[in-house]
């Protein structure tokens, strides 16, 4: 037998993993803090690791959670865990636990879906152009995992910098202020010690 035909398996199977980096992390070395890396990959907190492949992430996700993020859906509005959720706390990556937004950020919109003015660190959201359903819009994903999270509209208050990202309660955790700590997330209690001074 041609050594090329036994190896037709393995190069499809190579090309098959390599195609599916829609919910896989492309940077090996992500670049947040040591503290922030070992509650991606450690936490208890976390349902799945950046570097699971789709099959992994189907038996980990929900359908609805498997659908945004790896595959751009967007949820129901107002049938969402976390439209009307005015609890104190952060907002993490479903995938890789990454922190990404903070209910200090977070607004009433009006659209049904959460909605954030900015990011935690500049670092953790990739934006990008989206020109599907006959749209031009600026979709939003995670940098870690590239999980699909929802799109970045420019009509939010402009006292806060005019943004408004618009995110899918699927793509999230939500993890409140009285668990930062035990789940690794210390370092933004100041963010909320913060606000109950003002």
């Amino acid at each position: 037998m041609n050594p090329l035909h036994r190896s037709l398996p393995l190069l499809t199977c190579l090309a098959l993993t390599l195609s599916s980096a829609a919910c896989r992390a492309e940077d090996p070395a992500p670049k947040t803090k040591e503290p922030a890396k070992e509650t991606a990959t450690n936490s208890k907190e976390n349902p799945a690791s950046a570097t699971m492949n789709k099959e992994e992430l189907r038996k980990k996700l929900t359908a609805e959670q498997y659908a945004v993020t790896c595959e751009s859906a967007t949820e129901p509005p107002f049938r969402n865990a976390y439209w009307n959720n005015h609890e104190a706390g952060i907002y993490v990556d479903v995938i890789s636990g990454e922190a990404l937004f903070a209910s200090v950020h977070k607004f009433d919109s009006g659209s049904g879906w959460p909605s954030f003015t900015t990011t935690l660190k500049k670092d953790t959201v990739v934006e990008k152009k989206d020109t599907a359903h006959g749209m031009v819009r600026i979709e939003a994903r995670a940098a870690k995992s590239d999980a699909h999270l929802g799109h970045v509209f420019n009509d939010g208050p402009r006292e806060a910098g005019g943004l408004r990202y618009c995110i899918n309660s699927a793509s999230l955790k939500f993890i409140p202020v009285a668990k930062l700590k035990e789940a690794g997330f210390g370092e933004y209690l100041a963010l909320f010690e913060k606000k109950a001074e003002k």
